[in-house]
């Protein structure tokens, strides 16, 4: 494979993704979120897909773009709360849900990557998480239609621990700050989230990056992505670099001192 990933746009890079796939997506809320790719997989039309990521956008954001179209049909995730549509979907059983806890979805992502099948964790021990029972997916009437199953639980050091299978996607889809040509990349502050573990589970991972450089001009020790979990970067436009959003913004009046 050549050393140089970069893709002649987001288009270009997400064209082979089919109907069925399944992503694992970066990013937590709207911090760090690959914009780019998920509109342009959302130009290109594939649909049914399985989505990983720590929640699924927000009501017109995001992988919320992709929900509202009908394009996903199950997610796995930590957390529902800031889409209104992916709740109602949810509830009114259109879409299958597997909410896992936060640390253990990182965990699963980034133990694909690593080769690893499974692992064990005290997350979740006597909840619905290890005994099973969570509604994946709802009937139309509110009834449930598919629990998660029972989990193995076994005792390590005194303390019981729950059987956690690993994740591995067909694809993933990245932000990163900072990638070379060659794939490494580097992420900034709260965007670092779930781009890494997002990126190490996907067989086929691609990065939409804010600037790309020469290989070499990344320090080794800033290199948080090594180039061989990456397949294809996508080079970002100074405007797109900076469109950046959040779910909720507070402010208060600005004062003489403060300015």
């Amino acid at each position: 494979m050549s050393l140089d990933k970069v893709a002649a746009s987001a288009a270009e890079a997400v064209a082979d993704i089919t109907d069925g796939a399944s992503l694992a997506v970066g990013g937590f809320g709207l911090a760090g979120i690959p914009w780019f790719l998920i509109e342009a997989l959302l130009e290109q039309g594939a649909g049914d897909l399985t989505v990983v990521s720590n929640n699924c956008g927000v009501d017109g954001a995001g992988l919320g773009l992709l929900l509202e179209e009908r394009r996903i049909t199950r997610v796995i995730a930590s957390y529902v709360g800031e889409n209104k549509e992916f709740a109602r979907q949810y509830l009114a059983g259109e879409l299958t849900v597997e909410l896992t806890p936060q640390g253990t979805l990182a965990e699963r992502m980034r133990a694909g990557g690593a080769g690893v099948g499974a692992f064990f964790t005290p997350t979740g021990v006597g909840t619905m998480v290890a005994e099973g029972g969570l509604p994946w997916r709802y009937h139309p009437d509110g009834s449930v239609a598919l629990a998660s199953p029972a989990k193995e639980v076994r005792t390590f050091g005194g303390r019981e621990m729950v059987l956690e299978e690993s994740i591995v996607t067909d694809v993933a889809l990245v932000r990163a700050a900072v990638a070379d040509r060659a794939g490494n990349c580097r992420f900034h502050a709260s965007a670092r989230n779930f781009n890494m573990p997002a990126a190490m589970a996907g067989r086929l991972t691609i990065v939409e990056a804010e600037q790309v450089v020469e290989v070499g001009a990344i320090d080794p020790d800033d290199v948080h992505l090594p180039g061989v979990f990456v397949q294809r970067v996508v080079a970002l436009t100074p405007e797109q670099a900076a469109h950046k959003e959040i779910e909720k913004r507070t402010t208060r009046p600005r004062t003489e001192e403060s300015a």
